[in-house]
Order: C-alpha cells, then sequence, then structure tokens
C-alpha cells in the first residue's frame, strides 16, 4: 500500500466563511470548537481551518487559505446526499440538474467549487 486516505481539503479566498458555509450545509463543526486546550491557544486567523463531523462517521475537511481565485472545473469535487433546494437556500449554485442520464445534481459552493448533490433514498 503505497498510501491511505486521510482529509479532504478546500481551497478558499476566504477560508473562514466557507468553513462556516460547509458547517452549516452538512452539519459540520469546527474541530478546534471541540476540542479547546486547557492554555486557552488559540489558531491564528490566517491558518486552515479545519471542520470536522461531530458524529465521527465523515472525513476531516480542512478549509485553506489561498489568494487565487477558482478559474476552472474542480479535478475532484465532494458527492454529498442532500436537498438541492435547501443548499441553494443556503448559497450555493446549481450547475446542471439532475436528468434521465444524472440522478444527481452539480452545485458550486459559494466561492465556485463543484460538488454533486444525491438526493436522500
Amino acid at each position: 500500500m503505497a498510501a491511505r486516505f486521510k482529509d479532504l481539503v478546500l481551497d478558499a479566498n476566504d477560508h473562514h466563511k466557507l468553513a462556516d458555509w460547509w458547517c452549516t450545509a452538512m452539519g459540520y463543526v469546527r474541530k478546534d470548537d471541540l476540542e479547546v486546550p486547557e492554555d486557552g491557544w488559540l489558531r491564528p486567523l490566517d491558518w486552515p481551518v479545519p471542520i470536522v463531523d461531530p458524529t465521527g462517521a465523515g472525513p476531516h475537511i480542512w478549509v485553506v487559505p489561498v489568494p487565487e481565485r477558482k478559474a476552472v472545473k474542480n479535478r475532484m469535487h465532494l458527492d454529498v446526499v442532500g436537498r438541492t433546494d435547501e443548499l441553494v437556500s443556503l448559497g450555493a449554485t446549481i450547475l446542471r440538474s439532475s436528468d434521465d442520464e444524472n440522478d444527481f445534481d452539480v452545485l458550486t459552493d459559494p466561492e465556485g467549487n463543484e460538488f454533486c448533490v444525491f438526493p436522500p433514498r
């Protein structure tokens, strides 16, 4: 085995805002909110923001600050189970709706990162 999955990383211009968006969209929380150290240390604001599934079921996601804007289609993306209308009401944008060939919608988060939304079964 050459490698194993560790974490997922999303680039963002406003990494705090995008981390909060994904937390709201998926029920995640900032990892630092779960692990407040006794000495009161706080993650510097310009550092990446780790967000986690509080149930421990989903992968850790790091939302990383980058200076450049997203320019082209993602080569890798998230697939989520959810309700497209709810995600759009939170600020996502529909790129492509489901059709006879695909049973999922393709959306972008507020910074343009693509993700697919599969309806709950």
